[in-house]
């Protein structure tokens, strides 16, 4: 068992959950209204799979367009398989979450930045302090503190 949560990891995790979600739900109803998603991917992770004439254009990641012309949108834990038109030539990819970098729906100004690096937490355990307050104490200083009348301001004074 780890001393520490992984933050970093967890949210990774739902942010991926909700991209393989919305991509479920496009693969069965299709792309609503004017949305239309840039999704940037390392091409150099292993388990990208993408045509080599890609791989040479793109060799550290590439950005796709999902929006007039796709098929073959299939989601799965792991990863999803979409097909595109590259100028006429459909080719068929397959996307690892973990090879996302970027998801942006520039339609509705929504955006996921996916870092790849492992997150370390801010702070140990041990670098946090915890002072003990004594309530009783802290509610009898309240009450010693010296209270100035209260004034009343008419809101007539402000109006023009």
């Amino acid at each position: 068992m780890n001393d520490t949560i992984n933050y970093g990891h967890l949210m990774h995790n739902a942010m991926r959950g909700l991209l393989a979600e919305l991509l479920r739900d496009i693969s069965a109803n299709g792309l609503p209204g004017e949305h239309h998603f840039f999704i940037t991917f390392d091409t150099t992770h292993e388990d990208v799979k993408i045509a080599d004439w890609l791989r040479e254009r793109y060799p550290d990641d590439m950005t796709v367009v999902v929006q007039h012309w796709f098929e073959d949108l299939n989601v799965f834990d792991d990863y999803f398989t979409i097909t595109l038109n590259f100028g006429d030539s459909p080719e068929p990819l397959i996307i690892p979450f973990d090879a996302i970098k970027t998801f942006v729906d520039p339609s509705v100004e929504f955006g996921l930045r996916f870092e790849h690096a492992d997150i370390e937490p801010l702070m140990d355990d041990d670098d946090i302090e915890s002072p003990m307050i004594d309530i009783d104490t802290e509610l009898d200083q309240i009450d010693e503190k010296p209270r100035g009348d209260a004034e009343v301001v008419s809101l007539d004074s402000f109006r023009k």
